[in-house]
């Protein structure tokens, strides 16, 4: 079993995410957007040791662990360092893709969804 306490960067992100969902902010975005994400985020290497999120953006969670509700919209699996990149802005989700930074499982509409301005603008990481 790998040593899965030791922290993600993601970690800190998608509590500031849990947050941020539960503003008037975060309502709107729900209501915009009204899909359910799975986040496979793994430490070094896409596929291994990965922590596994929840960001249901119909219900307005994030929760760690895979979705219990049926069949995410989309699944994203990102190295940590790139899914922080992609959250923050830095890196735009359709070169992560492209340059293999980034997997997607699920519905590409649903995908295109996923944009940095899903993300809380980070007060410091």
């Amino acid at each position: 079993m790998a040593d899965s306490t030791k922290q993600l960067k993601s970690d800190a992100l998608l509590e500031q995410m849990k947050q941020h969902l539960a503003t008037d902010a975060g309502k709107e975005l729900t209501k915009k957007i009204n899909l359910v994400y799975q986040f496979n985020i793994a430490p070094k290497k896409i596929g291994f040791d990965e922590v596994i999120y929840t960001v249901d953006l119909k219900k307005g969670e994030v929760c760690k662990g895979p979705y219990e509700g049926g069949k995410p919209d989309a699944t994203f699996s990102f190295k940590d360092e790139d899914f922080i990149k992609v959250a923050l802005g830095k890196m735009n989700p359709q070169i992560a893709f492209m340059r293999g930074a980034m997997k997607i499982k699920g519905s590409l509409s649903a995908a295109q969804k996923f944009t940095p301005d899903i993300f809380p603008k980070p007060s410091k990481m």
